[in-house]
């Protein structure tokens, strides 16, 4: 989906919340935003840039981790560097960006209207399809890429709003953010060995708001952005000797070395549409 798709399409949205203001005029709006509802969420999630972003080592396995893997000569043997992105080759050069993606999920969730204030509670799980990747590059020459997707997400969040006098609520919201990701290791080096820890929790929290409108008595649609922040630091590679001779620079400083994201943050942006059936 380009950008213009989605700035039609979330133009779309925002015409049709304009357009249910009319329409709430002419019913009766006093238990709009109050009871019980279950719903569906579609969107595209898209990263924050980590360009930034290395591979980090424990280069004698002791827990600490910001080592330098040294050559038998003492060099750097990650000099080329790293790219916040996945290896398309084994040299520091056309890194694949990041892939941002669709998201969807299911909700449920309760409402208390107040006058025209609303607060509320409401728990999420679904999946985003977005994919983080992060690489380094040694003087081999070989490259080694840690990716991170989720398996699935899910949240739980409390809302507070204002409603003026039915029809359109305007709404903040934030609570706990979840994800089970799914972690992959890729390397072009076949002579050490290379285990990992695959699957991982993540956890941390999601803020954002919207809007939400009633269109019929019973339904409504709705227009959110919601800010995830996931962390997760049990995720780690362990290298070891396999077909490398001793002075491998993985070997030099205690036989093997783990290794790392330098962030450990799962972090993305959420444009999202809604659609509520209430009770």
């Amino acid at each position: 989906m380009d950008m213009n798709h989605k700035i039609s399409s979330l133009a779309a949205v925002v015409a049709a919340l304009s357009a249910t203001t009319a329409f709430a005029q002419g019913r009766d709006t006093s238990q709009d935003f109050n009871g019980v509802y279950i719903g569906g969420v579609a969107g595209y999630s898209a990263q924050a840039n980590d360009g930034a972003e290395t591979l980090t080592f424990d280069t004698n396995r002791d827990g600490t981790y910001g080592d330098t893997v040294r050559n038998i000569a003492g060099a750097d043997a990650f000099s080329p560097g790293f790219c916040g992105g996945a290896a398309t080759g084994t040299g520091n050069v056309d890194c694949r960006n990041d892939k941002d993606d669709v998201e969807y999920s299911a909700r449920i969730g309760v409402d208390r209207r107040m006058g025209n204030f609303v607060i509320g509670a409401l728990i999420e799980g679904g999946r985003t399809e977005a994919t983080d990747s992060v690489s380094g590059f040694s003087t081999t020459p070989a490259s080694y890429t840690i990716t991170r997707s989720a398996d699935y997400t899910a949240g739980a969040r409390l809302r507070a709003g204002y409603t003026p006098g039915g029809g359109i609520l305007f709404y903040g919201t934030g609570g706990l953010a979840y994800a089970r990701l799914d972690n992959r290791f890729a390397t072009s080096n076949t002579a050490n060995s290379f285990a990992d820890n695959g699957k991982t929790n993540a956890w941390g929290y999601a803020v954002g708001g919207g809007a939400e409108a009633m269109v019929t008595r019973n339904i409504s649609l709705g227009l959110e952005y919601l800010y995830t922040d996931l962390k997760d630091k049990d995720y780690t590679v362990s290298v070891g000797q396999g077909t490398a001779p001793a002075t491998n620079p993985f070997l030099l400083n205690g036989g093997g070395t783990d290794i790392r994201r330098s962030n450990p943050n799962f972090r993305y942006h959420g444009l999202r549409a809604t659609m509520n059936l209430r009770f």
